[in-house]
Formats: C-alpha cells, sequence, structure tokens
C-alpha cells in the first residue's frame, strides 16, 4: 500500500477513533525508540511473519531520516542458508534488554513459548508494544492468550473482528504515521517526489488498447 492509498484510506476514516488509535500507537513506537536508539525487534506468531510492515518501517525509516524505526525482523523458524536478515531466531528475543523496543504482531493467539520469552524480555527492561486482532465477543472462552500479551505490553493495539478494517490495514496505517512526525530529509523529499512522479505518471496513463 502506497503514500497515496494511505491518504485514500484516511480519507475514509475521518472522524472515526481508528485514525486517533493508530496514530497513538505510532507514537509510542516512536517515542520508544527514537530518544532510547537502543533498537526495533518485530516478531510475529509461529503462523505469522510480518513481513510486510517491516519493509513499510524500513521505507518509513529512510524517508524520514529516523534509523531508528529500522526493524530487526525475529523469526521463528530460520533455515539453513538464510541471509543474515533473515536469520535472526527467537534467541535474539532472550537477549533483548533495556532501551530496546519489542513491538509483536498477533493475528492468532500467540504461542506459550512466545509468550514465556516475551515475559523475560518485559522484565529484562525491554519496552514491549503489541498489535493484535480481538477475541470474539460472543466466544465463552475468549483467547486467554492473546488477552494476556495485551496486558503484558506496554502499549497495545487491537482490530475488534466489527472493526470493519484488517490487521494488516491497521499496519499500513500504523507504519505511516510513525514516519509522519519527522521532517523528511534530503535524500527522502528526492525518493518522495520519485514516488510521486512514478504514481502520477500511472494515474494520467491512457487505458490499455482494447484486446
Amino acid at each position: 500500500m502506497d503514500a497515496v492509498r494511505v491518504a485514500l484510506l484516511r480519507e475514509m476514516l475521518a472522524g472515526s477513533e481508528w485514525l486517533g488509535a493508530t496514530r497513538r500507537f505510532a507514537g509510542a513506537l516512536r517515542g520508544s525508540v527514537v530518544p532510547r536508539g537502543g533498537g526495533l525487534l518485530l516478531v510475529g506468531t509461529e503462523e505469522y511473519e510480518p513481513w510486510h510492515l517491516a519493509a513499510h518501517l524500513l521505507d518509513e525509516a529512510a524517508w524520514s531520516g529516523t534509523p531508528e524505526l529500522s526493524p530487526t525482523l525475529v523469526r521463528h523458524r530460520v533455515g539453513p542458508g538464510a541471509p543474515a536478515h533473515l536469520a535472526v531466531g527467537l534467541g535474539r528475543i532472550e537477549a533483548a534488554r533495556r532501551g530496546e523496543t519489542l513491538l509483536v504482531v498477533a493475528p492468532q493467539e500467540p504461542a506459550a513459548g512466545l509468550l514465556e520469552r516475551l515475559h523475560d524480555a518485559r522484565r529484562a527492561g525491554t519496552t514491549l508494544l503489541a498489535l493484535t486482532g480481538d477475541t470474539d465477543p460472543d466466544a465463552a472462552d475468549g483467547h486467554p492468550g492473546r488477552a494476556e500479551l495485551q496486558a503484558l505490553a506496554h502499549e497495545a493495539l487491537a482490530v475488534p473482528r466489527d472493526a470493519g478494517l484488517d490487521l494488516e490495514t491497521v499496519q499500513h496505517l500504523v507504519s505511516a504515521a510513525a514516519g509522519e512526525n519527522a521532517l523528511p530529509t534530503p535524500r527522502g523529499l528526492r525518493r518522495l517526489r520519485a514516488h510521486l512522479s512514478h504514481v502520477a505518471d500511472h494515474l494520467t496513463a491512457p487505458p490499455p488498447g482494447a484486446w
């Protein structure tokens, strides 16, 4: 999702609680990583790796000149021969310490092993943030692991089933808001101009000819 689509989405959501909620969460993320500079770790669940959020945070870090927003993606399974940036396993969470920030994205209930590592990281002084799907309010037993994650986090944002948004869309809003409070660097401005020029060319191109 590019900047134009994010802007259109924000326009559609004007007046709803979600713009404020995603900006508050993004502000907590920036407020944790930028002053401390200790590093941002990003982890999902065994079933879900937040690839797109990692990529968008990297873009925002480059555009805004805020390298602290560049995440280290922590993976549950690392295959043999994986490149260095894709070879960071769960042991990195065990090594997390004060000054670092850990962002967890959990569409499903996190496994007990991950929750245990998150507890240890928080006790070691790591700031913990969580983006989660929400429980079904009609379910009798709910999802205790997800509720435990929300309670454990210093800052949490849950996306209810009836919100009209999915967790992927909320991640786009959060990543865009995380970089918007910083003035872009000259390099970032060049990247933005090139991107907007590409978008404009695409929008003004004539429709393809008939088959």
